[in-house]
């Protein structure tokens, strides 16, 4: 894959934090209140997050470069009408079309790699630089931002994705060698596509709207989201041609790395929100400050990624990196889960901000390594929309969790009448807290599950 691609890669998976500093300026502009605000993001994440298997699946019948072109035209159309949108409704709705394109796009990216470089080392290398890239495309949301916001208007942080888009589709379509896939003949399972996608598009609904409804619809929601899992893993058993073939599952590694993978993003996401506002709820930062705050994570990973990643898989293994990324991930959650109310950032925030980093960079590429390395060739599209899939339910829960968590904690204790900005803080220390258990489970789960692989 070229530069441009990689690059069309990250923004797809940046605009999924962009938009979170550029909230309080969309809310203005717009008249949007408390509640339909969060809408912005879920917009964007329920189809990303529902579609991927599905686009994923299709990716390997009709081939993944054409399903990666069309998701690069979708993303980039729909990311123009976000920029220049005047209201609501189409703001949200254009937000929704990107989440699609988005879909498209990385559903079938890890599928390419795996077919571009089989050779295990080159394989490797390029996983790191993927990886490296979703990082710091995720990392830099917060800081572009803020600063495109604060330098221009919230319109920029959309329409800065027409000429990288533009470049890239003109790349991929130069560059990428064609695949013909096994041909749409073959079949896509279509009601099990409609289940799953139900399935999954219910699931992130329930999760990023929990906090903003009651218990009982919330589990009934919960209840119809299983039922239709229920009914798609019936269909996939007796299907001729199943959309997703349930000897996937039969792979322990593939199962686990998925596992492992959506505690640890539910830790990271976590992080990444809750610590953007402890930033600015109790150091006092505003938008650009607490974006450069955060720069140290994107540069660190992308130089740790590209530079060593590939390298100490190569040398030490697969399992044993994730391992030991796990464990700086611990290490720089229960180090923040002290955060002070007079808290400083060179001292409190800054070294486990470094851990949490080193630790990612080391983990995420193993992990997708072993994730991959667990499917065959003609699952490559599948096992890439899932992995991704996964990835999208763990952010998903771990921000809609932690703040709950920090949310209750917090209206707690002001109703105990504790000052706002030390009860403000307490409540992100619970949700580091937790988050630091979540970690740990994944190291656990890791150690266990993908014992003895060095892929």
């Amino acid at each position: 894959m070229t530069i441009r691609n990689r690059i069309a890669v990250g923004v797809t998976l940046l605009d999924g934090n962009i938009v979170t500093v550029a909230m309080p300026a969309i809310q203005s502009d717009l008249g949007f209140s408390a509640s339909g605000l969060a809408w912005v993001v879920n917009a964007y994440l329920i189809p990303f997050g529902g579609l991927l298997l599905l686009v994923g699946r299709l990716g390997d019948l009709i081939g993944r470069k054409r399903m990666f072109t069309a998701g690069l035209a979708v993303f980039t159309a729909a990311s123009v009408l976000c920029g220049v949108a005047t209201g609501q409704s189409v703001l949200v709705a254009a937000r929704a079309l990107q989440g699609v394109g988005g879909a498209m796009t990385s559903a079938v990216v890890l599928g390419m790699l795996v077919a571009l470089f089989p050779e295990p080392r080159e394989q490797a290398r390029a996983i790191a630089v993927f990886s490296a890239v979703g990082a710091a495309g995720g990392a830099l949301g917060t800081f572009l931002g803020g600063a495109l916001t604060e330098a221009l208007n919230w319109h920029w942080i959309f329409l800065i994705n027409l000429p990288i888009g533009v470049a890239a589709w003109l790349a991929a379509i130069r560059v990428l060698e064609p695949d013909r896939g096994a041909g749409l003949g073959r079949g896509a399972d279509y009601p099990g596509a409609a289940l799953v996608t139900g399935a999954l598009m219910l699931t992130v609904y329930v999760i990023v709207g929990a906090g903003d409804r009651d218990l009982a619809p919330t589990l009934l929601l919960a209840a119809l989201a299983l039922t239709l899992f229920v009914a798609f893993t019936l269909r996939q058993a007796r299907a001729a041609r199943p959309l997703l073939r349930l000897r996937l599952f039969g792979s322990r590694v593939l199962s686990g790395a998925n596992a492992v993978q959506i505690l640890m993003i539910a830790t990271m996401y976590g992080f990444q929100f809750i610590g953007a506002l402890y930033l600015q709820r109790v150091l006092g930062y505003g938008e650009l400050l607490t974006g450069t705050a955060f720069l140290p994570a994107p540069i660190a990973i992308g130089v740790l990624m590209l530079g060593l990643s590939a390298r100490t898989v190569g040398r030490f293994g697969a399992y044993r990196v994730l391992l030991a990324g796990l464990v700086l991930i611990v290490a720089g959650m229960a180090l923040l889960s002290r955060a002070p109310v007079d808290g400083s950032y060179v001292t409190d925030v800054l070294p486990p901000l470094l851990l949490l980093a080193t630790g990612f960079a080391a983990a995420m590429p193993a992990l997708t390594g072993l994730a991959m390395s667990g499917a065959r060739e003609e699952d490559a599209g599948l096992a890439s929309g899932l992995f991704n899939t996964t990835q999208v339910v763990g952010g998903s829960l771990g921000l809609a969790v932690l703040s709950v968590l920090a949310a209750s904690r917090t209206e707690g204790l002001l109703a105990d009448c504790a000052g706002s900005v030390a009860a403000t803080a307490e409540g992100y220390q619970l949700a580091f807290r937790v988050a630091t258990g979540v970690a740990l489970a994944a190291l656990a789960l890791a150690a266990v599950v993908l014992r003895g692989r060095r892929v």
